[in-house]
């Protein structure tokens, strides 16, 4: 085997079956380590952010993928690595690549944005980021309202807190929840 060139390296991206990124990264570590190909693929990653919601009154934390579909693959495609790499089970293919092409490596601006937006993400503690509009109707999900529905008339975004109406026996009734206790329609 040569020795590691990273120089060679280029970030490509696999498209694998939705849902199953993380299962089918844990299959080509496992690929590449049973056949010696360190030296050919160096990262794989599964871009995630984290998300919060309110369930049952409490603040959970749940990942989501930034790319649903897609894996980052840092490698050195050489020989039989793509081959090997488009041979695992739930992996549909490289990007951009033509029908039989050769795939196409992500430009270095692209990749840099990306990893910047991951490393962001990893850096970045409870930011909820929920583009509410006023007028818009939305669902209560905690509290005694729990299932209603109400119209926004104040967004405070520094806050991060809504000032809604809800109708109640045909009356409206002012009510002030955070953007975590409502979800769109």
């Amino acid at each position: 085997m040569e020795q590691k060139q990273v120089e060679n390296m280029s970030w490509y991206v696999l498209r694998v079956m939705g849902g199953k990124e993380k299962k089918i990264v844990a299959a080509i570590e496992k690929e590449v380590d049973r056949l010696s190909m360190r030296d050919f693929v160096s990262q794989i990653l599964v871009p995630t952010e984290k998300v919060y919601q309110i369930r049952n009154g409490k603040k959970v934390s749940k990942e989501r993928n930034f790319f649903p579909g897609y894996v980052l693959l840092e490698a050195n495609l050489v020989g039989e690595v793509p081959h090997v790499l488009k041979n695992i089970t739930g992996v549909l293919g490289f990007l951009g690549a033509t029908k039989g092409g050769v795939p196409v490596p992500m430009r270095k601006t692209e990749i840099n944005r990306i990893l910047g937006k991951v490393d962001e993400m990893a850096l970045m503690e409870e930011s909820v980021n929920i583009p509410f509009v006023v007028g818009e109707t939305v669902k209560v999900i905690d509290g005694p309202f729990n299932s209603f529905h109400a119209e926004i008339e104040v967004i405070d975004e520094q806050k991060k807190k809504l000032k809604l109406m809800v109708k109640i026996f045909g009356r409206k009734t002012p009510l002030e929840l955070n953007f975590m206790q409502v979800e769109k329609i």
